[in-house]
């Protein structure tokens, strides 16, 4: 059965002129605990994804809007950004965290690919441009693969000599960290898988594409087929879970599953799919998206309302639906259709 595009409707209600809201009680946005760049970051991408697939859309326009207008109060003078901003507006970081820096620059490079607005997309690109500056200060596996993505959303479109060395940095410092960490049992970047894994594999296969780095798409592959491996059970994704992880050599965590996982395996495989178009990868970005809906490791449907809850543990679901868990379903929501509609124009022809 076909199931139907969700909207923005929800996402509206999470947003005020502000941003959006970083946590609910149940469906209510939980005003006391403010807003996020991490968040505003996946916001401003999900707007323009969705005109991706709706075009002209005039809630996705304001909200995109707003989320822009939030990234770029967030930076630095140096380049970094904020994070956490308290519900009356003032900030409560002097810089935000690595990831919260990583992944403001990919929705950067994001807007400079997909913004349908010519002035929003300059504005992304001076930002990214100023922001090109703190990578070498970026330290964590997961912050680097997110300004990769970023900064090879960019390159895409531009291709601004800092940016591309920058990319090309980043892309080498993670097959390096691979090459040190590898086994015969073990085809990862860290002595851990945690959180927010098909990330890693997913900038690489983006950086190779970009900048003709055959070694950056193979370790991309390679890397992403393990972490299938790790997580596709008869034909189910089962993510790895925060309540241990999976250390190398040990169980792997089974639970409490996060849905930003799930969004990071669609996008993975489509990113494969874009160096080595096998329908296998389309195949399971579909099982990524299908953890929302039911196809998971307790058959619990995790979207609800163009909204999605915070977690599915062993016990059942968590049932706030916060900000990242209802962004992730509607990215890994309009990355697949997307797909699906330029899949459709490819046969057309």
């Amino acid at each position: 059965m076909a199931i139907a595009l969700p909207t923005l409707e929800y996402l509206a209600l999470l947003s005020d002129d502000t941003g959006v809201i970083q946590h609910a009680v149940e469906s209510i946005p939980n005003r006391s605990t403010g807003y996020c760049t991490d968040d505003i970051a996946r916001a401003f991408m999900v707007a323009l994804a969705y005109q991706r697939v709706m075009p002209q859309d005039a809630l996705a326009q304001r909200l995109a809007s707003t989320y822009l207008s939030f990234l770029q109060n967030a930076q630095l003078e140096d380049g970094r950004f904020h994070n956490f901003m308290d519900y009356d507006r003032s900030w409560l970081d002097d810089v935000g965290t690595h990831d919260s820096c990583g992944r403001a620059m990919w929705s950067l490079g994001y807007g400079m690919r997909y913004a349908g607005d010519e002035a929003w997309q300059r504005v992304c690109a001076r930002l990214l441009e100023r922001a090109v500056a703190c990578v070498e200060w970026l330290e964590h596996p997961r912050a680097e693969a997110y300004a990769m993505i970023g900064l090879a959303h960019a390159c895409a479109v531009h291709a601004e000599p800092r940016a591309r060395a920058a990319l090309r940095a980043l892309g080498q410092a993670s097959v390096a960290r691979y090459e040190r960490e590898r086994a015969d049992d073990w085809e990862w970047f860290e002595p851990v898988m945690t959180y927010d894994n098909a990330r890693l594999p997913e900038a690489l296969l983006r950086a190779g594409k970009v900048l003709g780095e055959q070694r950056f798409i193979d370790v991309g592959l390679r890397t992403l087929a393990f972490y299938e491996g790790v997580t596709i059970e008869d034909g189910i994704y089962v993510p790895i879970g925060n309540e241990g992880w999976y250390p190398r050599g040990g169980e792997r965590s089974r639970y409490a599953q996060q849905p930003l996982e799930a969004v990071g395996l669609v996008d993975a495989e489509l990113a494969a799919f874009a160096v080595a178009p096998e329908a296998g990868y389309l195949a399971r970005a579909e099982l990524g998206l299908a953890w929302y809906h039911g196809k998971n490791s307790r058959g619990a449907v995790m979207a609800a309302n163009g909204g999605c809850y915070d977690g599915l543990s062993e016990d059942g679901v968590n049932h706030n639906m916060g900000a990242e868990s209802s962004l992730s379903y509607l990215a890994a929501s309009y990355a697949l259709a997307a797909q699906r509609g330029k899949s459709l124009r490819v046969a057309a022809r």
